[in-house]
Parts: C-alpha cells; structure tokens; sequence
C-alpha cells in the first residue's frame, strides 16, 4: 500500500539579505516528500539550515523560491490568507521552552491563544479544552492560572506542547524540543511525542543534534549540510548503510557506550572548515573536507540520486552497492 504524501517540498529555497547585495543561502534547493503519520527526523551541524528549513516548510519564514504542497493544494506561502489556513494544520514545538512562552500570561491562556485567533470554540469550550490538553501532556487543570517562570523546563515544554497541539494540527515541526533540557527529561519529552503521534495520527519533522535520540523516534532520516540535502532513507538503513562521507562522519562522532568498542571504532575526523553559506564554493559543497573528493565533485554540483530503494545520496562517488 503506498504512503500518502501530506506535504511535498519542491526545490525551496531560503535566502537571508546580510547586506551590501549579500545572501546567506540557509536553505538552498530542497526537494523531499513528507508522508502522513512518519516522523522525518532532520539532523546536521548548527547552522546547517535545519530549523529553517522547518520554519519555511510551516510559513514562519517566507520561501524565496520553490513550493511546498498540502495534501495535493499548493500554498502561496507570500499570502497571508494561506500562511493563516495553513497554520491551523501545521504546528512548531520550539528549542527553548524558557525563551518561547510569554512570561505575562497564564498557561491557560497561551494554550488558548490560538483557538481564540482561529475562532475555534466558545469560551467554555475553550477552557474545557485547555484542562483536557494540559491532563494530555501529564500536567494538572489547576496548572492553567500559573504563569510560565512558575514551572520547570520540562514542564514549560509541556506547556508548548499542549500550545502546539491545541488547534488539532496534522504536522508538528518540532525544532530540537528536546536540547535545552536535563537529559533526565529528555526521554520523558520523547515519550509523551511519540505517544501523541500514536493516539492522533501526527506527522512530525524532528530536528536535532542527537543522532541516537533521531534514530529511535525517526521513520525516514535527512541529513543536511550547508542549506542541502546530502542523504535522506529510513533511519535503519542509514546506519546500517551509509553512503554520504559527511552522514559517515556525523555517526562516527556518535559515542559509543563501551571503551573497547570507541578505542576500535574507525574516527572520521573531518579537516577544514565548513564553507560560508554566503560564499559557498562551486560544485559540492562538503568537497573542500571531503577524504574522498575528486575534480569532479570541485566542479559540479551533485544531484539528490537514489542508490538504493528508498536511499537518496548527493554525492558523484557514492555507490548503492
């Protein structure tokens, strides 16, 4: 049975003025297809483009090119009517629960927030909603009339959780959700999305730094560098079969719990440094750290090309086999 695309993204592109006529390219030519009820996980260096590209993908940011496409209707990201329609399917978690709540407001109020903006409810029914959404994400109906500075940072990224959730999305983009908090916490948060997603059927885009932590809550993985996709399959065969040298690297700085196993491990260490997204240089952008680069890959720029069933890489070396 085949999947069912809920969002397609078609060569977008997410260009910055920094000015004197400059550009910083954060997002630059991404084509993927997000399918209904997965998680795509999107992992990467900082500053790869990944919570960008997240914020272009739901209309936060407006795309300098490209199109992105919800259930087959393609959406004029430059209209606000759309960006508004579409907000009530698709959804952000921020990165820092402590930066992305309004100090001034009740919880109840900032959960309620968006269903006031989309008309949704009666007051009554408003506030019912709020105590079901706060008993849904492990909080208590008496946390409504407390004000954020009042919780800790697991609890408060319940809170935007619960925000997230409250005008009934289909796709969430969760931007590194978990990064800023206690790593005690953090397999709590993941439980509680994973959970969500079972019980309503939610599309995710998970972006983050920790590549264990993607591997167990992905269904298919994108590996991004420098604005570009460079890999994208299913999170199992990107570990069992990596064919980028950059998605090689990325997994080999992955500590491993076990002395003997790190010590035997084969350490990729990666010389030069990542390139300017404003300047980047001709042809493929990891070539200039690359072990493996050719004057081929100096030259042109490598195309997203499946290998494998299922497997996309960019790279002119990479062989499926």
């Amino acid at each position: 049975m085949a999947k069912e695309k809920l969002i397609e993204i078609d060569s977008l592109c997410k260009y910055f003025h920094v000015g004197r006529g400059l550009e910083l390219k954060a997002v630059n030519n991404v084509t993927i297809d997000i399918y209904k009820g997965e998680t795509l996980g999107v992992v990467g260096e900082s500053g790869c483009g990944k919570s960008t590209l997240g914020r272009t993908c739901i209309g936060i940011y407006r795309p300098t090119s490209g199109t992105i496409t919800y259930k087959g209707q393609k959406l004029d990201m430059h209209s606000r009517r759309d960006r508004f329609q579409f907000a009530k399917k698709a959804q952000i978690i921020f990165q820092d629960p402590y930066a992305s709540l309004d100090p001034r407001m009740t919880v109840g109020s900032i959960i309620s927030e968006g269903m006031e903006i989309h008309k949704m409810y009666d007051k009554q029914k408003r506030q019912e909603r709020v105590y079901e959404l706060l008993s849904t994400v492990g909080l208590n109906r008496e946390h409504a009339n407390r004000f954020p500075h009042e919780f800790s940072g697991g609890q408060r990224q319940r809170i935007g959780i619960a925000r997230a959730l409250a005008i009934e999305p289909e796709f969430i983009v969760c931007d590194e959700p978990i990064s800023a908090l206690d790593v005690s916490i953090q397999s709590q948060i993941i439980n509680l999305l994973r959970g969500l997603q079972k019980q309503l059927g939610l599309t995710y885009m998970f972006i983050a730094h920790d590549l264990n932590i993607v591997k167990y809550i992905s269904d298919r993985i994108a590996v991004m560098y420098l604005g570009n996709l460079v890999e994208v399959a299913d999170s199992d065969e990107i570990y069992a079969h990596t064919l980028h040298p950059y998605s090689q690297a990325l997994l080999a700085s992955v500590p491993i719990p076990d002395p003997d196993k790190e010590q035997e491990k084969d350490a990729q260490v990666l010389s030069g440094d990542v390139p300017s997204p404003i300047n980047p240089p001709p042809g493929c952008n990891f070539a200039g750290r690359c072990p493996h680069a050719c004057d081929l890959c100096r030259q042109k720029t490598p195309e997203l090309r499946e290998l494998r069933p299922g497997h996309l890489v960019a790279c002119h070396l990479a062989k499926g086999e």
